[in-house]
């Protein structure tokens, strides 16, 4: 992979939270960040433009992480966006429900950076 610009999507209620998974991406070479607080916002910006991957939380009002991610699956420009989910949601059931969605990764709150860092660049296949 050359010097291309890669695009991430944040989708996070939380303005703190949502700077911290900001504050990590901004570390990966290469990757413009946009951020979304809320599914209905992240399908917006969905419709308007073409992401690399997907970081949304589950519980947020309006449409949660969950029904965001199988909207996402669903629409035929991002149905193939790797999806990683970051919530206080650390149930198996939880986990085993967003896998089964269609989200590639699932990391539980409160977050480390470099987890977060290693697992954006395995699934964008960055060095």
């Amino acid at each position: 992979m050359n010097a291309q610009m890669l695009k991430a999507l944040v989708v996070e209620d939380s303005p703190t939270m949502r700077q911290l998974i900001v504050f990590a991406l901004s570390r990966v070479r290469n990757l413009k960040v946009t951020e979304a607080d809320d599914g209905v916002d992240a399908l917006k910006k969905l419709s308007g433009q073409k992401f690399d991957i997907l970081i949304t939380d589950i519980n947020m009002p309006m449409m949660d992480g969950l029904k965001l991610v199988s909207m996402v699956r669903r629409d035929e420009v991002h149905k193939d966006i790797p999806i990683i989910i970051i919530t206080t949601e650390g149930a198996q059931e939880d986990r085993q429900r967003a896998l089964s969605l269609g989200a590639n990764a699932y990391i539980t709150k409160p977050i480390q950076a470099p987890q977060v860092i290693s697992k954006v660049k395995e699934l964008l296949k960055l060095p």
